[in-house]
């Protein structure tokens, strides 16, 4: 697969690579965060639709995500966000959805570093661009896709481009998932009170009960292959839900550092993530899962809690990440980047009232990421 990174001038405009003249290619385009299910069903649908036409596969990817872009804007003053600051809401990083994108047997991604004077042109001028520099034929989308000046270029009126023009077809395919979901509008993370994995709190509910637990909570229906979705879900411990969407189990990664060590004191020495994390993290609480590092890859108890510390990098406070490996060998990752992926939500985070019961506590959590990760490999 080739990368190609590309940065819009002052104006919006981006040079736009040519493949070949005798060519033609086959594109989507989006952020792709998280790369669930609906991204993977559009790609796939990219890749399968190239090979028929003999054409190149093209996935043009947005970077920083484009919400980040606009919600940054929004708060401070039209300025778009520099390299320094890091989206905490992205549920993975961009080397992430290409390592994913690769798997799927895309030919060309096309990197395009994100601007407000990009996002100000309109779909008309882009997809112009597409067919005239990238010699596109077919442009794949999902249902309730959008881009350009405003969110104009949804599926409707692509469409109708597409049959004016005739330069190109529009494939749509649906990505929605099973259903529509109910999201609280503007929701926050909420740790859970109970232990085990959180369950669905509409599950058993009848319609009335819906209706008022929507309006209590100022909830807006939303396809359930989404990432808002799965953010939310992370953002309530529910991670088997999460994972079902993602396809695989989410993720975070970062660099293993020197901690307060006080896990080593009572038998549970921990792997620390340090400040820089790619990826979301999910809510505070104790979880089931693994630490990868490379090819090798250990069970693990993972912590995550909150620090009263604020950092400038994300707006949020600082977060604390440590993964205990279940392992009798003695491991060194000072230093190693490392993946911490997530199977299943273990319990709050709560005091205890002496070292032996969180001892006890913890040899519990053990046994339990056993039961969890003998069945998710």
């Amino acid at each position: 697969m080739n990368i190609t990174h590309l940065t819009p001038d002052a104006q919006g405009e981006v040079e736009w690579p040519s493949f070949d003249n005798d060519k033609k290619a086959v594109v989507t385009l989006g952020a792709f965060d998280g790369m669930h299910l609906g991204h993977q069903a559009v790609i796939k649908r990219v890749v399968e639709l190239a090979h028929q036409h003999d054409a190149f596969s093209v996935v043009i990817l947005f970077d920083p995500r484009p919400a980040f872009v606009h919600s940054w804007a929004a708060k401070h003053e039209g300025q778009e966000p520099d390299e320094e600051q890091i989206d905490a809401e992205a549920l993975t990083s961009v080397r992430e959805r290409l390592r994913r994108i690769e798997s799927l047997g895309v030919d060309q991604v096309l990197v395009v570093h994100y601007t407000l004077a990009f996002a100000a042109k309109s779909y008309i001028f882009f997809l112009g661009r597409l067919t005239g520099k990238l010699g596109m034929r077919t442009l794949v989308l999902g249902q309730d896709a959008a881009f350009g000046k405003g969110r104009e270029g949804d599926v409707h009126h692509v469409a109708n481009l597409a049959a004016a023009t005739g330069v190109f077809e529009l494939d749509v395919v649906d990505d929605r998932g099973p259903g529509e979901v109910r999201i609280p509008r503007d929701f926050k993370p909420e740790m859970p009170t109970e232990w085990g994995e959180p369950t669905d709190p509409l599950a058993n509910a009848s319609k009335a009960e819906r209706r008022a637990w929507s309006k209590k909570h100022q909830a807006k229906a939303m396809r359930a292959w989404s990432s808002t979705n799965v953010r939310y879900l992370l953002a309530h411990g529910r991670i088997q839900e999460a994972n079902a969407i993602l396809g695989a189990p989410h993720a975070i990664e970062g660099e293993v550092v020197h901690g307060e060590e006080r896990g080593r004191t009572i038998g549970f020495p921990t792997a620390n993530l340090g400040t820089d994390i790619e990826g979301y993290i999910p809510v505070d609480g104790v979880y089931a899962g693994w630490l990868v590092d490379g090819d090798k890859r250990w069970p693990a108890a993972i912590s995550i809690g909150t620090k009263p510390t604020f950092s400038e990098k994300t707006g949020l406070n600082e977060r604390v990440v440590e993964s205990y490996c279940i392992t009798d060998d003695w491991i060194d990752l000072y230093g190693h980047k490392v993946r911490v992926e997530f199977t299943g939500f273990l319990r709050p985070q709560v005091k205890f009232g002496s070292a032996d019961e969180l001892v006890a506590e913890l040899k519990r959590n053990v046994e339990e990421t056993k039961r969890l990760t003998a069945t998710v490999c």
